[in-house]
């Protein structure tokens, strides 16, 4: 993939998506769904209903870009099982273990919550998530 910045935002609808809308109709999710801006740059993530196929939609600066992938074996996460609401928010790292096929996604913080200068660090251990795996 090619999205390498910290500064891209990934917002995961937390909906099942039609996975036969294409550009406009995922343009159309983001702005009357999630009352986003489709053209603003962040990597908007649509998980089918059957939870085999996902689709990325982004703006690149020259238009808009659909990513797609079927799953031959295993489900992307159903986002619509986690409580945040119509969007999840990930990092990067988050969006590729989705579209890996793995199930911690959303469940448990993999990546520490990003740096405010001026603020003290929130107390995120890479322990206390993998302890809390194994207790689940």
């Amino acid at each position: 993939m090619f999205w390498n910045t910290r500064q891209v935002s990934v917002w995961v609808y937390a909906q099942p998506v039609d996975m036969r809308k294409s550009f406009d109709g995922l343009a159309a999710v983001v702005t009357e769904r999630l009352g986003r801006d489709p053209l603003c740059g962040d990597l908007f993530v649509f998980v089918g209903r059957n939870r085999k196929r996902a689709k990325v939609l982004h703006w690149d600066g020259t238009g808009l870009c659909v990513w797609a992938k079927r799953l031959e074996r295993g489900s992307f996460t159903a986002p619509w099982r986690l409580p945040h609401g119509d969007a999840v928010r990930m990092t990067l790292a988050e969006l590729q273990l989705l579209l890996e096929g793995t199930e911690l996604v959303g469940r448990y913080p993999l990546s520490p919550p990003p740096y405010v200068l001026g603020q003290k660090p929130s107390g995120f251990t890479t322990r206390g998530a993998i302890v809390n795996i194994y207790k689940a």
